[in-house]
């Protein structure tokens, strides 16, 4: 049997927990409104305490700052503003077990491209700093904010990298079953589908006055890594791989009181999150009946925990299939450690550090991991990243023009 007849399936009608996600209860996006003085302010001061080298004085840079809103309704930040802006959001990110390595986010100023053949130059660009030969590195590319006089660009696609879905004449979806909707649209905007089961989406650029345009992503920008097991090869014959960068690029960066709608940002993968989530959640590619059955597990009964063993060494494959092509992830319990070395630096400054348990406890093995013994302080800090109606239904596949 080959691999594409495995991997199309009948939709599932569980619905698991979203992906990569933000706060509940973000701030308001600021299209056409006036920039937030007070959220700015405290930002300012947040900054100049932190950096006190700056070679603008605090009330100076504030007095332009209130000047520049009670004109234009909004200001600019500078660039070590903005640097500093998207590290702490990182840092305030509740969700993310990975926050360790905030400080060296490398940031990238995209504010002064306008057109969709610029925005996408630079996406183009930021996966190939991101990637860096397997050696993933933390990177965000922040583009223009909304403005009361100007909306800010978007990408529709919720992350640089997705694989397509497609439903096929008898009920079954070939693909990740996750992206249906959205492989529908891009077709329908013009987009030539391979029908593959790991065939990459093109990305659709908003610009402001013009309509969302299409645009491959290179071929040799998509560092993949094909997915085999040390111990059985039969998973191997599956023809299994996935991406190496994760880039999210749907949630709302929020400033000072400015917001930038895009401003895609990676880390690199922790193994769970494709060999417990992408590759098994019942509403993706659902892989643990494949892979107990390639084992020759005993499915008749959930004693047998055969879920759990599938589980496991499919896990085991995606660490291995990764280490073995020397492109960077981590596994879950190192992350653990370093999630916990990250309160105690942080705590050591003075510092609290929001958290939800929910979160960052591993799908895999959470109770025999370090972030399961303890309670962590909820808190919506900022700068923060934030996901709207508006980007879910773009993530999903919901166009606003007519068509």
């Amino acid at each position: 049997m080959n691999s594409e007849t495995l991997l199309a399936r009948t939709p599932a009608h569980h619905t698991t927990a979203p992906g990569p996600s933000a706060p509940t209860n973000p701030p308001p996006s600021h299209t056409g409104a006036v920039a937030d003085r007070d959220e700015a302010e405290e930002f300012l001061r947040q900054f100049h305490a932190e950096h006190t080298d700056q070679p603008i004085p605090l009330n100076q840079r504030l007095a332009e700052i209130h000047a520049a809103i009670d004109t234009t309704g909004t200001y600019t930040h500078t660039p070590d503003e903005l640097t500093y802006g998207a590290r702490v959001a990182w840092r305030n990110s509740s969700r993310c077990i990975g926050r360790l390595y905030w400080n060296s986010l490398r940031v990238l100023d995209r504010r002064q491209a306008t057109t969709p053949e610029q925005i996408h130059q630079h996406l183009c660009e930021h996966l190939r700093q991101a990637t860096n030969g397997g050696r993933i590195r933390p990177v965000i590319s922040v583009f223009a904010p909304d403005t009361p006089h100007r909306p800010a660009p978007r990408v529709w696609n919720d992350q640089l990298i997705r694989y397509a879905g497609y439903r096929r004449d008898d009920g079954t979806i070939l693909g990740d079953p996750a992206y249906v909707d959205f492989t529908d649209l891009v077709q329908r905007l013009g987009w030539q589908a391979p029908e593959g089961p790991f065939d990459v989406l093109p990305l659709v650029i908003d610009t402001p006055g013009d309509k969302p345009q299409l645009f491959d992503i290179p071929r040799e920008l998509v560092l993949e890594v094909p997915l085999t097991h040390p111990e059985h090869p039969q998973i191997d014959e599956l023809g299994l791989r996935w991406h190496a960068v994760p880039a999210i690029s749907n949630m709302r960066l929020r400033i000072g009181g400015l917001d930038y709608p895009l401003a895609p940002f990676n880390g690199w993968y922790m193994g769970t999150e494709i060999g417990a989530r992408n590759l098994v959640d019942e509403d993706r590619y659902n892989l643990l009946p494949v892979i107990a059955d390639r084992l020759g597990l005993d499915t008749s009964s959930e004693t047998t925990l055969w879920r759990d063993r599938a589980l496991v060494e499919l896990n085991i494959a995606v660490l291995h299939s990764f280490h073995t092509a020397g492109v960077k992830i981590s596994d879950h319990h190192t992350e653990s450690r370093h999630f916990l070395t990250h309160l105690a630096k942080e705590e050591a400054r003075g510092r609290s550090v929001p958290a939800d348990w929910s979160w960052i406890v591993p799908p895999v093995s959470g109770g025999i991991t370090p972030v399961f013994h303890r309670y962590y302080e909820e808190a919506d800090q900022r700068p923060n990243f934030y996901l709207d109606d508006t980007a879910r239904a773009l993530g999903r596949g919901r166009c606003p023009y007519p068509h």
